[in-house]
């Protein structure tokens, strides 16, 4: 499942850009709601081909369209990969788009990438996660149901979160904003106690962590 999230307002803003391969697809369901030449925005959580390998569809498409990414993944990859120069956003600026107000919150290797970061729009309190919450096969576009072992069961089988010391404190520090609503990429928007989901998940991953650090780094056989 590939979600990407169109932000209406006076400047819309586009959440993912889905593959190459998906611009018509897309392109298409963005047309269902405004002309894709409308678009002021466009966005993702890191450089990765499913988060905006169309970037630059979406570009010339769009006439009037600006990438916006993280500062770090501006300097060492959208100031060469985007065919019109990028806004660099700061950690924890708010781009008003004229009756939504997104914060860009930087998450560096949460759940992966040098360059990641999300997005929390503070008008509806909806928190826009990126590759966190990945669940595996089909899912209704919206649920209440808990996500965090769908999370958990995609995690065995993918291995795609950094697990670092500093991964639990940044999703504690995200679950302190009390979401109402998780957009995740790869799986259904989750209604519902968004805080306490990601201070689930927290755990988990920090139960990871632990288990994973004895495992490479348990006693060693002194040499004789």
């Amino acid at each position: 499942m590939f979600n990407q999230y169109l932000v209406d307002a006076e400047e819309p803003l586009l959440f993912h850009t889905g593959l190459r391969g998906l611009f018509p697809l897309v392109s298409a369901a963005v047309e269902r709601v405004m002309p894709v030449e409308r678009l002021r925005w466009v966005t993702f959580g890191h450089l990765e081909a499913d988060e905006c390998g169309s970037m630059n569809s979406w570009l010339a498409a769009a006439p009037h369209a600006q990438i916006a990414h993280g500062a770090l993944g501006c300097l060492v990859s959208v100031n060469d990969l985007a065919d019109r120069p990028p806004r660099p956003l700061a950690d924890g600026e708010v781009m008003d788009l004229g009756g939504k107000r997104m914060r860009r919150i930087e998450t560096p290797h949460v759940p992966h990438g040098w360059d990641a970061g999300l997005f929390f729009e503070e008008t509806t309190g909806t928190l826009l996660c990126g590759d966190l919450f990945t669940s595996m096969g089909e899912s209704p576009a919206v649920t209440d149901v808990e996500i965090v072992s769908p999370a958990l069961a995609a995690e065995d089988t993918f291995g795609a979160t950094c697990l670092t010391p500093g991964t639990g404190p940044t999703m504690r520090a995200l679950a302190d904003l009390e979401p109402s609503a998780l957009c995740l990429m790869h799986g259904p928007t989750y209604r519902g106690d968004g805080g306490a989901a990601l201070r689930d998940l927290a755990g988990a991953y920090e139960e990871r962590l632990a288990a994973e650090g004895v495992r490479l780094h348990g006693p060693v056989t002194p040499s004789i």
